[in-house]
C-alpha cells in the first residue's frame, strides 16, 4: 500500500497527525504494510521512504527526522487511548536514565469511550532479552495510571503500554452495580461463562478445578447465591487481572531507558595535575608521585580522581606562564595542547611515566577505592601526528596555515580544532572513537570530555553509544559551560553527567531557582549536575577574597545538594585565591607552569572535606540528588534543605549561613510528618560536623549560624519515643560544636 505524506523537516520528531507523534521509522516498523517505497520529495531534494529505501537517500541538507502527515484515515475497532506517557524525551528520540537497582516508573493517561472498565499492562525487557514480562497498571486519578519495573542490569531497557477495554472485569464491574442495587441477575451471570471459558484455557490444577466448578455454578439457578458469590469474589477478580483477555489492544510507541551503574549519580571528584605531584619544587610530577598522594585523597574521602590530559605537548606556540604568548624552555605549555613529536591521544607525556605506570596507577587507585578520570580534549597542537598524516581533518585557510581555536575573548594559539565537516568525516570519527576505546583498553571507565559543546552532536550520540557497546558502565563528563539548551542537549546525547551554572549560583534566590529547575524540571529525566565551586579555567569572583566561610559554604552545599560533585585541588582546600585582575582565572595558574604544594597541610576545609565525604558514604540520602526539598526559613542569608531516603528512612536537615561576615539566625520549617514525627513528639538533630546533639519537638526549630566558627549544619534527623515537656531554653540553639570543633583541628 503506498501512502501520500506531507512533510516538512524538523528537527525533532515525526507528527503523525492525527494519530501520534513519532519517528517516521518508527512508524513504519509498526506499519508493515505501509513500508513500500514511496518517493516524495521537498523542493528538489527527493527522499525515499520505505523498508528498502537507503539511509544515504536522504540528502545531508535534511534532519534525519522529518515532520509528516498523514492525508488517510484507518479504520480500526481499537477503543481505547494511550497518551502523555512519561518519561518520554522529544518523543521517544532519547532516553531518560536510571540507575542499576532502582524502578523505573511509568505514567501515562488511558481512557476509553463509554463507561466500559478499562485495563492496561506496562511491558518491559533488557535489550538483550527477547522475552516481555507484564505489570499491572495502577489507576491514580483523573484517567491516569502507573506502574514501576525493576532495572537490575546495566545497559538498555525497551518498555511498552498496551490497553484494552476489559470486558471480563467490566461484566464483573456491572454485575457488582446490579446486585447492590437489588436486581436479579441470573441473565448476567450466563453471560459470564464465555469469560470462565479464556480462564480455563489459561490455569491449571487446582485453580482450574475450582473455575469448572465456578463455572457450572452460573447456569445453575439452584446455585444462584453461589454463583454470585463465585463471580463477585477478589479471587476471580485477581484471575481477571492475571490472565486478561486484550480484544482490540492499543500499544504505545516502544520507549528506552538507559541505565547506569551507580558512580553516575553518585561520585565526589577530586582533581590534580599530574605534574604538580612533586614533592620537590621545580621537579616535574610523574604518575608515581601520585600513588604516593593516594592515602590522602583517599583520608578526604574522594572516590573518583581525574588527571587533565596526560599527553605530549605541541612546543609551537606554547604558552608561558600565565597565558604568555612567549614561552622558555623551562615552561612545560598547557596540557591541553595535545600532540607532539613524541605521540598524540593514545600516548603519554614521558615526563609523566609510561603506560605501565599508568596502569599500575589506575590498580592502585582502585586499591584504595578510587577510580581514575581521564580528560579527552578532541584538538590537536600543530605537531600532532594527525596534522601531516590527515590534513584533511583540519581547515586550512588561503596562507597555509590553520585557524586555531577561539573561545573570545580567549584565544588558543597552540591549539588546532578539529574540522567535523571534513568529507573524511567518517575515518575521523573512528579515529576519535579509537582513542577512547584506547583508554578503555587501559581500564580507564570514566572521561571528562573538554568543550564537547563545540562538536557535533550527532558525532557525541554515536561515539557514546559505540563506548556504551563495548562498556555499559563507562561514565562520561560533560564540559560545557554554555547556554542551557545546549547542554541539555549533550545531556540527551548521552552524557551522564554534566557541569552546571552551580559555580555561579550564590544568592538564596538563585539556588533555589536553579536547583528547582535541576530536581523537578524536564531536564531532571536525563541532566546530571556535577557540582564544582572551582576549576582551573574559574576561579568565581565570590572566592577571590579567599574568605574561609565562603569556601566551606560552597564545598558544602556543592556535597550535600548534588549527589555528584568535584573539586579542583589542592587549590580549593588551600584556598588559593591569586587571581589575574578583571578575570576569573588563576593567577600563576597550573594550565602553564609546575606548582608544589604541600601535601601534608591540614586545615578547617580538609577537615570537613574528610566529615563530608563520609557522611555522603554513609548515608542514602545524599547519594542522591532528586529528593532535595527546600524548607522555609524567614532570613535570606540562610538557607536549608532536607533530603529522605524512602527505602531507608535516612533523613537529613542541612542548613548555612551565607553570609560569611555574621551570625545570622532564624527558626527552620522542619517537615517532620516525612519522619513520623508528630507534633509533640521529640526527635533528635545530630551535627555530623561537629558530634552535637539537640533534642526538638515542633515543626519550627531555632537555628543559629556563625560564620567565624562554621557556617552550615549537617543533621540527621531522628525519632524518640519520649515526648518533651517545655523547652529548656538552654536547649534553643547558638552555635553548636565550638568547642568539641576547635579541638578536633586542635585549636
Amino acid at each position: 500500500m503506498q501512502v501520500p505524506f506531507r512533510f516538512h523537516v524538523s528537527s525533532t520528531a515525526i507528527a503523525l497527525s492525527p494519530i501520534s507523534t513519532v519517528p517516521l521509522w518508527e512508524y513504519l516498523a509498526r506499519n508493515p504494510a505501509d513500508q513500500t517505497p514511496t518517493i516524495i520529495s521537498n523542493a528538489s531534494h527527493p527522499i525515499a521512504i520505505g523498508a528498502n529505501a537507503p539511509q544515504t537517500a536522504c540528502p545531508s541538507t535534511f534532519s534525519p527526522y522529518l515532520s509528516v502527515e498523514l492525508t488517510h484515515k484507518e479504520m480500526s475497532q481499537q477503543r481505547v487511548v494511550l497518551e502523555n506517557l512519561s518519561p518520554e524525551i522529544d518523543g521517544g528520540r532519547f532516553m531518560p536514565k536510571r540507575i542499576q537497582g532502582q524502578n523505573l516508573q511509568v505514567e501515562l493517561d488511558l481512557f476509553g469511550d463509554g463507561h466500559d472498565v478499562v485495563n492496561g499492562h506496562l511491558q518491559y525487557r533488557h535489550s538483550a532479552q527477547r522475552k516481555w514480562t507484564s505489570v499491572q497498571l495502577r489507576h491514580i486519578v483523573n484517567d491516569r495510571w502507573e506502574a514501576a519495573f525493576p532495572l537490575s542490569e546495566l545497559g538498555v531497557y525497551e518498555f511498552k503500554a498496551v490497553g484494552w477495554i476489559d470486558h471480563a472485569l467490566n461484566w464483573q464491574h456491572e454485575l457488582q452495580r446490579k446486585v447492590d442495587g437489588g436486581q436479579h441477575v441470573d441473565v448476567e451471570l450466563l453471560d459470564g461463562i464465555q469469560y470462565f471459558e479464556h480462564l480455563l484455557g489459561c490455569v491449571k490444577g487446582k485453580a482450574r478445578k475450582t473455575l469448572e466448578h465456578w463455572k457450572s455454578r452460573m447456569a445453575d439457578k439452584s446455585q444462584y447465591a453461589a454463583a454470585v458469590q463465585a463471580a463477585l469474589s477478589d479471587e476471580l477478580h485477581a484471575h481477571f487481572l492475571a490472565h486478561p483477555q486484550q480484544r482490540f489492544p492499543v500499544e504505545t510507541p516502544l520507549r528506552k531507558v538507559w541505565v547506569d551503574r551507580q558512580r553516575a549519580e553518585f561520585s565526589a571528584w577530586y582533581e590534580l595535575f599530574p605534574r604538580s605531584a612533586a614533592r620537590e619544587t621545580g621537579v616535574h610530577g610523574t604518575f608515581k608521585d601520585v600513588e604516593a598522594l593516594l592515602p590522602r585523597i583517599q583520608e578526604l574521602g574522594f572516590d573518583v580522581l581525574y588527571f587533565p590530559p596526560i599527553h605530549p605537548i605541541g612546543r609551537s606556540f606554547r604558552k608561558g606562564r600565565n597565558n604568555s604568548l612567549t614561552a622558555t624552555d623551562q615552561d612545560p605549555g598547557s596540557c591541553w595542547g595535545v600532540g607532539a613529536s613524541e605521540g598524540g591521544h593514545t600516548d603519554i607525556l614521558p615526563a609523566l611515566g609510561t603506560l605501565a605506570d599508568f596502569k599500575h596507577l589506575i590498580a592502585a587507585a582502585h586499591d584504595h577505592g578510587m577510580e581514575i578520570a581521564m580528560d579527552i580534549a578532541f584538538q590537536c597542537a600543530p605537531e600532532h601526528p594527525w596534522v601531516k598524516e590527515h590534513p584533511q581533518w583540519f581547515k586550512w585557510r588561503p596562507d597555509g596555515s590553520v585557524q586555531y581555536a577561539e573561545n573570545p575573548p580567549k584565544k588558543y594559539q597552540d591549539i588546532l580544532p578539529i574540522h567535523f565537516e571534513s568529507p573524511d568525516w567518517k575515518n575521523l570519527w573512528n579515529a576519535l572513537r579509537d582513542v577512547i576505546f584506547h583508554w578503555m583498553d587501559q581500564g580507564v571507565r570514566i572521561f571528562r570530555i573538554d568543550n564537547p559543546h563545540t562538536k557535533p552532536y550527532r558525532f557525541w550520540e554515536w561515539v557514546i553509544d559505540e563506548c556504551r557497546k563495548k562498556d555499559a558502565g563507562v561514565i562520561f563528563l560533560s564540559e560545557a559551560f554554555t547556554r542551557p539548551k545546549v547542554m541539555h542537549q549533550l545531556a540527551k546525547a548521552g552524557f551522564t553527567q554534566s557541569y552546571s551554572y552551580y559555580t555561579w549560583r550564590v544568592t538564596k534566590y538563585e539556588l533555589v531557582e536553579y536547583l528547582t529547575e535541576l530536581t523537578q524540571g524536564p531536564g531532571k529525566e536525563y541532566f546530571r549536575a556535577n557540582f564544582w565551586p572551582n576549576t582551573p579555567d574559574i576561579l568565581p569572583w565570590h572566592l577571590q577574597n579567599g574568605h574561609e566561610s565562603i569556601y566551606l559554604t560552597r564545598l558544602f552545599m556543592a556535597a550535600t545538594m548534588s549527589s555528584n560533585y568535584g573539586v579542583y585541588g589542592p587549590v580549593y582546600e588551600f584556598m588559593v585565591h591569586d587571581a589575574v585582575p578583571g578575570k576569573e582565572e588563576y593567577s600563576e595558574s597550573e594550565k602553564y607552569e609546575l606548582r608544589n604544594w604541600d601535601w601534608e597541610k591540614r586545615n578547617k576545609l580538609t577537615y570537613v572535606m574528610t566529615k563530608l565525604n563520609a557522611a555522603r558514604k554513609a548515608h542514602p540520602a545524599l547519594q542522591q540528588m532528586h529528593n532535595l526539598q527546600f524548607c522555609t526559613i524567614e532570613n535570606d542569608n540562610i538557607i536549608a534543605w532536607f533530603k529522605f531516603d524512602a527505602a531507608t528512612g535516612d533523613a537529613l536537615l542541612m542548613v548555612v549561613n551565607l553570609d560569611p561576615y555574621y551570625t545570622q539566625s532564624g527558626f527552620v520549617q522542619v517537615p517532620i510528618a516525612q519522619i513520623g514525627v508528630k507534633a509533640g513528639q521529640r526527635f533528635q538533630a545530630h551535627d555530623l560536623l561537629t558530634g552535637n546533639t539537640y533534642n526538638w519537638d515542633k515543626e519550627w526549630n531555632f537555628v543559629e549560624l556563625n560564620p567565624l566558627a562554621l557556617p552550615c549544619h549537617l543533621f540527621t534527623l531522628k525519632k524518640t519515643q519520649t515526648h518533651a515537656s517545655a523547652e529548656d531554653p538552654s536547649e534553643l540553639e547558638q552555635f553548636p560544636g565550638r568547642f568539641r570543633f576547635a579541638e578536633a583541628l586542635g585549636g
